[in-house]
């Protein structure tokens, strides 16, 4: 339905429905770009924590690694499979909330319990390895939350681009023409009034007189 026909059929009532989706679109795009101001400080924050994780992360498994292998040229391999006997650290994750997108925030880790006879070096390399762990626990946390973010931030900026460039133009213009629309329509009945009202004022204006000059009825 084009803006003209659709003010003819409902006249103030459509442009007083076009004035309240105006409003609503303005609205909601003020709505998105504080939303996407918010994502976006959040995602440099969550880059920076990312980047210094994957540092230590790094750093972390250069001396996991010098570690195992210190343990096995003293104790060798056999040692180092007793010690560790099949046990599994469990990792638990923790998120949070922003402007209600959820996100991996925390990870938690829970190393084994050692057994007490194990000898200095493989104790060590347990200890850098658990260090390891939690390194690569939290970069992994963090890289998610970056790349779940990042999709967010993508998302919010092309919807506040097709509110503002698309919606909100298309309103303003559909608004602007069914007001010309109804202006137009309010000056052909105005004009329509005046021609039916003439010779019906005329011919009070004559009975006031008394007649039509010359005696002509």
């Amino acid at each position: 339905m084009t803006p003209r026909s659709f003010s003819a059929q409902r006249g103030r009532a459509g442009r007083l429905w076009l004035m309240q989706r105006l409003a609503t679109a303005r609205k909601g795009a003020d709505l998105l770009d504080r939303k996407l101001r918010v994502l976006q400080n959040e995602l440099i924050r969550l880059q920076t924590a990312a980047a210094d994780n994957a540092a230590r992360w790094d750093n972390c498994q250069v001396d996991a690694d010098s570690s195992l292998l210190m343990a096995a040229l003293i104790g060798g391999q056999r040692e180092i499979r007793l010690a560790a006997d099949d046990l599994r650290a469990d990792v638990t994750i923790g998120y949070a909330t922003t402007i209600g997108l959820r996100y991996p925030a925390t990870a938690t880790c829970s190393i084994p319990p050692t057994r007490g006879w194990e000898a200095p070096t493989v104790a060590g390399a347990r200890r850098a390895h658990a260090t390891a762990l939690s390194a690569a626990a939290d970069y992994a946390v963090a890289a998610r939350a970056v790349r779940t973010v990042e999709t967010e931030v993508s998302v919010t900026r092309h919807r506040l681009r097709a509110v503002r460039d698309r919606w909100i133009p298309q309103l303003e213009q559909a608004l602007t023409e069914v007001t010309l629309a109804i202006e137009e329509l309010e000056r052909a009945d105005a004009a329509r009034l005046r021609l039916a009202m003439g010779p019906a004022v005329a011919r009070m204006v004559v009975s006031r007189a008394g007649g039509w000059p010359g005696g002509g009825t």
